[in-house]
């Protein structure tokens, strides 16, 4: 397919109530989705807009000395323990239902292999499991909070 075209279809699907557009042309198939908005829009309307080459600029703008200054003093704050990260990108969910009590606390001895979260990806629900016993520290994600592949979700000690 044409980039000119996919640009084109890309912003039509921006500017439009539509959250997810598939075209088949031939051989090709090109699957565009909208996302929700994130709690920086205008950095994710800017990679949706702008496409990816732009991606890079935007996360490195952002870099400067004074970001990395406050970077220290939470790393120094946060426990000590190990740190359960996300297998994947998705949505961040404590409790398997909007009304139901969250999986864990903090404070709550876990064991390995007991289910600590959920991450929503692709309209999946994936069970997040301990990967060592111990006691929650910390929960370092609020729920609902779209997480990154690695980022840390909770400190075991």
């Amino acid at each position: 397919m044409d980039l000119r075209k996919l640009k084109t279809l890309i912003d039509l699907v921006a500017e439009s109530g539509i959250a997810e557009l598939e075209i088949t042309e031939g051989e090709g198939k090109v699957r565009i989705v909208k996302t929700p908005p994130a709690p920086a829009p205008g950095a994710m309307q800017a990679v949706w807009a702008q496409g990816p080459a732009i991606a890079p600029a935007a996360t490195a703008a952002p870099a400067p000395a004074p970001a990395a200054a406050p970077e220290a003093p939470t790393a120094a704050a946060a426990p000590s323990g190990h740190a359960v990260k996300a297998p994947m990108v998705g949505t961040f969910y404590r409790a398997s239902s909007p009304g139901a009590a969250p999986f864990v606390d903090v404070g709550q001895s876990v064991k390995e292999g007991d289910t600590l979260c959920i991450i929503e990806a692709m309209k999946l629900l994936n069970e997040i499991e301990a990967d060592k016993s111990g006691v929650i520290k910390e929960i370092l994600v609020e729920n609902g909070q779209p997480v990154e592949y690695g980022q840390p979700l909770f400190v075991i000690g």
